[in-house]
């Protein structure tokens, strides 16, 4: 017979179950539509209590949070990530097939295709039948570029043509868009402009704004080896328009591709977004513009009274938040005029 105690404790816990349910569900869909530390701040509020929540929604939310942690190039908590979904890759059905899924993205993120691959393949088979929905879980569209990064490039087209055609037939744009974008990459026979083209436009009116600007920034790449001329103007403004939202959500990994894109046009890089800027803490800042005026990691060391691990440590975290390599970049991330020294030794 329950106590008072329990009988209590059971519908407190019944009431944070009932509480968190939403809170997830707009967490998953805050990463869905490219609202990336909005997503990761509704994922660490449910985090804690993680213990209450089915395997489904468990499993859900550590890809969630897997997808938006690469997103932003961590992948040091990504596969810190991985190692906890570990205990359900041998579950059945949609569980087992998202942790495979996630662990896939991982495997590719670190570069490795072959396990990757091995990943998607095992998603695949484990929801075939059940719930192989392509705007769920887009285990082809993974698997296709995987494959391509393998020199599979036949499967990969047959892969990516598969996803796309579940994904027309769902009437679902999401997927549809994911289905274009992989078969702009890894069909050799293809228009892959147009595929981009079109994926763009399914978008529209969609909350992805991390998808389109993914897409852009792979728009912009085209055109830009196209050699074309009259294409530059549309290639400056795709990469802007991405280049506000990466800066804004702290994606280093797009950020970094639209610099370069902007590099080879020869357009600097603008200065990151207020609030991006705003995420530095007030010692990152006070590193970053000693930084950026030129002095040596020991110098600032010495200024500021700290050891010199401390000053590469928050310079790390200062690229990665300003989505920059090193600090030949500070000066234009920081908005600061054009004056400081030639980069200095570490």
């Amino acid at each position: 017979m329950l106590t008072p105690q329990a009988t209590i404790a059971e519908a407190s816990a019944r009431d944070d179950v009932h509480a968190l349910r939403p809170l997830l569900a707009r967490g998953l869909g805050r990463a869905r539509a490219g609202l990336v530390s909005e997503s990761l701040e509704d994922l660490a509020r449910v985090r804690p209590h993680l213990d209450h929540l089915s395997e489904l929604e468990q499993v859900a939310l550590l890809t969630a949070e897997v997808d938006c942690r690469l997103a932003r190039g961590e992948l040091e908590l990504a596969l810190s990530l991985g190692d906890e979904l570990g205990r359900f890759l041998e579950a059945p059905g949609v569980v087992g097939g998202t942790a495979h899924y996630a662990r896939g993205e991982i495997a590719a993120a670190g570069a490795n295709a072959e396990l990757a691959a091995g990943h998607f393949a095992r998603t695949g088979r484990l929801v075939a039948g059940i719930d192989d929905d392509p705007d769920v879980l887009p285990w082809r569209t993974a698997a296709a570029l995987a494959a391509v990064r393998l020199g599979r490039r036949a499967e990969a087209a047959a892969l990516a043509r598969e996803h796309l055609a579940l994904a027309r037939s769902a009437d679902a744009p999401y997927a549809v868009a994911l289905g274009l974008r992989a078969l702009a990459t890894v069909d050799a026979h293809g228009d892959p402009i147009s595929l981009l083209r079109e994926a763009g436009a399914t978008l529209a009116g969609v909350a992805a704004a991390r998808l389109v600007a993914q897409l852009d920034t792979d728009l912009a790449g085209l055109l830009l080896l196209s050699g074309r001329s009259d294409v530059t103007a549309e290639a400056l403004a795709l990469l802007r328009r991405s280049e506000e939202y990466a800066g804004r959500q702290d994606l280093w990994p797009l950020q970094s591709r639209i610099r370069r894109l902007l590099d080879r046009l020869g357009e600097p890089a603008r200065p990151v977004h207020r609030e991006a800027l705003a995420a530095l803490t007030a010692s990152e800042r006070r590193v970053a513009r000693l930084a950026a005026d030129g002095m040596t990691n020991r110098e600032i060391a010495q200024q500021l009274v700290v050891t010199v691990k401390a000053v590469e440590w928050h310079l790390s975290h200062v690229y990665r938040k300003l989505g920059i390599r090193s600090r030949a970049g500070l000066a234009g991330a920081l908005g600061l005029g054009l004056g400081a020294r030639p980069e200095s030794r570490p």
